[in-house]
């Protein structure tokens, strides 16, 4: 049995069994930034892991980590409440960067003095490295930097000098050099901090000695050796969904247990147009793993009738997908695992105990309590484009790697409000119409996502010499790396009119095509 709640969450990469690659792990404050704190590390080739701010020093020890990051956070270290982590971490040996309240929180253990800041900084500010580092070698001593905090360090604790200061901080960057711990005010990880990136090179290689041998080549071998350790002699089913990651997933997962897997794909009704037979298709041309197709169109429509929150929705999606794995499972005999294609953005959006509930995707807090399957889930600490490059090393088609995330409960959720058979078909057709133009403008690899959102109000129109009184349908497309931020695309203006003008011809229940310009945050991807 396995708690597939929410807080299936990132405490459990705590006790995992990570790469035999060097380690790099990041105590996450509740930072928005986090994440990005481990992807500019692992794009480095130095694996990186992200463990909530409160794991235990012995377990930190455990897990022979050649450096420590403490990332920012919202709170104030000097407030009751604020999160603490044990300050036993510093006491390891291991070289530790304090970024923002990382910072802060080090020096305040330490027995520095933190407080509200004279002036607060947001934004680029301008800063000058007045002391060798090995954090800054090779950067000029003037630079400009991306700061976001309130509070600052007032004073140092024992053993600190100061590195770099800006016209409000006297303390943005400090160091301890005999016992290798060093904190920046500044945020190295965002590219507002174009130079950034080199002072976490210099941590990892300089400070701590990482070589960089952390490749997704070495990911799919060491991957395939834990899954071969977790399902042993059991028999496992992958819910394959047609998207690069459940595809990634089943082949390495494949690659581990040969003929112990059987994928099985349910076409549950809210795919887009001709999706179920293209996912059918292509999987039976590329893969020698048994394939169940289910079609449970009517059932999960059922759910979903009268339900409009978004949120239910995914709960009922997610449980209905469970229940038809089972039944597939009861046929087939004592099946154990289950395989899914879960990535790191997942965890996090879904809510952690350092990361508030953005949306629960049906994979992570959409599971029903009480399943009957262990989950198997290779990518759970990977993000797409890693898992892009696993797919290619595991020789999956082009077409395969490129296709755009397409959420688990599909159109459900890009039918605003209820969801009807009516509503689905107009969808389809008016996403089929963009999927169709964007590719014919050769667009479809600088994107990350696009698709339609129908509207749940009526607008008027007019056809001919005719009022009409249809649907509004929004168009959607972004440019992301990841997922976990995203920028919206600036389509050509004539793009956009071509595809308006096809919508509201070709689609006569749609009168209306707006764009959407807003990016994330402060919008997510999907509207639901």
């Amino acid at each position: 049995m396995v708690d597939a709640g929410v807080q299936a969450d990132s405490t459990k990469l705590a006790d995992s069994q990570g790469p035999a690659a060097d380690l790099v792990l990041v105590l996450d404050f509740g930072a928005q930034y986090a994440q990005l704190i481990a992807r500019r590390i692992r794009e480095l080739r130095v694996y990186s892991r992200i463990v909530p701010y409160d794991t235990p020093a012995e377990q930190v020890r455990n897990l022979r980590p050649k450096g420590i990051v403490l990332s920012g956070g919202p709170a104030s270290v000097y407030e009751d409440g604020a999160p603490q982590a044990d300050p036993a971490i510093l006491q390891l040996g291991v070289p530790v960067l304090g970024i923002c309240y990382g910072m802060q929180w080090m020096a305040h253990v330490l027995g520095g003095r933190t407080g509200p800041a004279a002036v607060r900084e947001y934004g680029r500010t301008r800063l000058w490295v007045e002391q060798d580092s090995a954090l800054f070698d090779g950067l000029e001593r003037r630079l400009l930097c991306w700061m976001s905090h309130g509070d600052a360090v007032l004073d140092l604790p024992p053993g600190f000098e100061t590195i770099a200061r800006t016209d409000h901080s006297p303390h943005a960057a400090i160091q301890d050099r005999r016992r290798r711990l060093y904190g920046v005010q500044f945020h190295p990880e965002v590219s507002h901090t174009p130079w950034g990136v080199d002072v976490l090179r210099n941590f990892v290689f300089e400070v701590c000695g990482c070589a960089p041998t952390w490749t997704m080549r070495s990911f799919v071998e060491e991957a395939t050796e834990r899954v071969r350790g977790q399902v042993g002699g059991g028999r496992v089913l992958c819910a394959l969904s047609g998207g690069v990651d459940s595809s990634a997933a089943a082949a390495l997962v494949h690659r581990a247990v040969g003929d112990q897997l059987t994928c099985v794909f349910v076409d549950h009704g809210f795919l887009r147009k001709g999706e179920a037979e293209q996912v059918v298709r292509t999987f039976r041309d590329h893969f020698r793993v048994p394939l169940v197709h289910v079609d449970a169109r009517r059932r999960f429509l059922e759910r979903l009738q009268a339900v409009t929150d978004p949120e239910e929705k995914r709960r009922r999606i997610g449980e209905e997908f469970i229940r038809v794995f089972e039944e597939v499972a009861a046929r087939m005999g004592p099946v154990d695992f289950l395989v899914q294609g879960t990535l790191y953005p997942d965890v996090i959006e879904s809510g952690t105990r350092t990361a508030a509930r953005i949306k629960t995707h049906h994979n992570v807090g959409g599971l029903p309590e009480g399943m009957r399957f262990q989950l198997v889930e290779p990518f759970r600490e990977l993000f797409k484009d890693e898992v892009r490059e696993v797919a290619r090393q595991l020789g999956l088609p082009d077409e395969l790697v490129w296709r755009h995330p397409f959420p688990g409960p599909g159109l459900a959720i890009r039918v605003l409000g209820e969801v009807t058979e009516e509503r689905l078909e107009i969808l389809r057709e008016a996403d089929s119409i963009l999927l169709e133009e964007v590719r014919r403008a050769g667009l479809w690899r600088e994107l990350w996502q696009v698709f339609c959102v129908l509207l749940p109000v009526r607008t008027v129109g007019v056809a001919g010499d005719s009022r009409t009184y249809g649907y509004a349908c929004a168009v959607r497309a972004v440019t992301s790396e990841d997922g976990m931020t995203a920028d919206w695309a600036r389509l050509p203006h004539e793009l956009l009119e071509t595809v308006a003008a096809r919508i509201t011809r070709e689609v006569p229940a749609i009168t209306r095509v707006v764009y959407d310009v807003t990016s994330k945050p402060p919008a997510t991807i999907e509207w639901e």
